[in-house]
């Protein structure tokens, strides 16, 4: 397949650029197995799921990975830290008009000084000189995608981030869980719908573009992920019930899926750069809370994978028409597995 399979035109001013008044209050659209659509609002979500279902959730919480500060000689650097390695190690992206040597130093605004320590392909290894995220925290800035214009708010670091954001380590929000809040949780863990937590913690590679066009040569960036023990029996036992095991939004499934890529879900930690493409076998996710993905993107070929090609052409087509909103403080679709040819 190739990647203008998986274009489509999208009016500028369908992407959201902030988050609805209240969370939960975004429209969703229900994706049948059959391709059916139905337009919903997000507090329907409790309609469409049942007693025994399990709600997989990424428990990942954004860090302030956008720096900026100066080289020796005085040049601008922007830094997006891309993933912190331990206490004062990190990787991260670097803007500047000349890249700084290992051996170099950046100053950041309280004058701190970061050492470079070396290149590894398109990041630079950089040591902090106190606990990366304790630096981050100070003087970062929240990591807000590309295509949202506007500088961070309060408002952002407050929204760019999931009620039960437990685990550090983000750049980008995991953002279908954006839409829930305490109350909807609680409700439905009332009705016997009942929730796991994994951790995946989101890259900036998940905003680069598919640099080729036959999809078979694309290189997935690799993620760090987690599946606790917790999660794999609460999945076992939703299995024995005959519950669904809903991913909460794309992270969610590439986590659980490359946990279970030689057949059998495992717990613990490890790398991933699972690429999942239309033809791929799901082997746990049932069902999928998701927002809209960009054009040509490898989270827009997961989806088509998961509900069907020509199904998501159909739904993305309707939602377009229908002005819902789209990427990260956009709408939701809940997208239910199309059965194996």
């Amino acid at each position: 397949m190739h990647v203008a399979d998986f274009d489509f035109d999208l009016p500028d001013e369908l992407i959201a650029q902030f988050p609805p008044a209240l969370r939960g209050g975004s429209r969703l659209l229900h994706v049948e197995a059959s391709g059916m659509l139905h337009d919903r609002r997000f507090c329907d979500l409790p309609a469409l799921l049942r007693a025994d279902d399990l709600l997989v959730m990424n428990d990942t919480r954004v860090i302030k990975a956008r720096l900026f500060g100066h080289k020796e000689s005085g040049g601008k650097v922007e830094l997006l830290v891309e993933r912190v390695l331990d206490e004062r190690d990190a990787l991260a992206f670097i803007r500047a008009s000349h890249a700084p040597r290992p051996g170099s130093w950046i100053r950041l605004a309280d004058d701190a000084a970061l050492e470079v320590l070396a290149r590894q392909d398109d990041l630079t290894r950089l040591r902090f000189p106190r606990p990366v995220l304790d630096v981050l925290e100070q003087l970062g800035q929240l990591p807000l995608p590309p295509y949202i214009e506007h500088a961070p708010t309060a408002d952002d670091e407050a929204r760019y981030q999931t009620v039960y954001a437990n685990a550090p380590g983000a750049v980008a929000a995991p953002t279908a869980g954006l839409h829930f809040d305490a109350a909807m949780l609680e409700g439905l863990r009332a009705q016997g719908v009942r929730t796991a937590q994994v951790t995946l913690h989101v890259g900036a590679g998940t905003f680069q573009p598919v640099r080729v066009d036959a999809i078979a040569d694309h290189k997935m960036h690799s993620e760090r992920y987690t599946i606790p023990d917790a999660a794999v029996a609460a999945i076992a036992e939703t299995r024995a019930r005959g519950g669904r095991v809903v991913a909460v939004g794309t992270t969610s499934l590439r986590a659980l899926e490359a946990a279970a890529h030689a057949g059998k879900l495992h717990a613990g930690s490890g790398e991933t750069d699972i690429f999942i493409t239309p033809g791929y076998r799901f082997r746990v996710v049932d069902a999928l809370v998701t927002n809209f993905h960009l054009p040509k993107s490898t989270l827009l070929m997961l989806v088509s994978a998961f509900a069907g090609l020509d199904a998501i052409r159909a739904a993305y087509a309707h939602a377009v028409r229908e002005h819902y909103r789209f990427f990260s403080y956009g709408d939701a679709m809940f997208l239910e597995k199309r059965p194996p040819e």
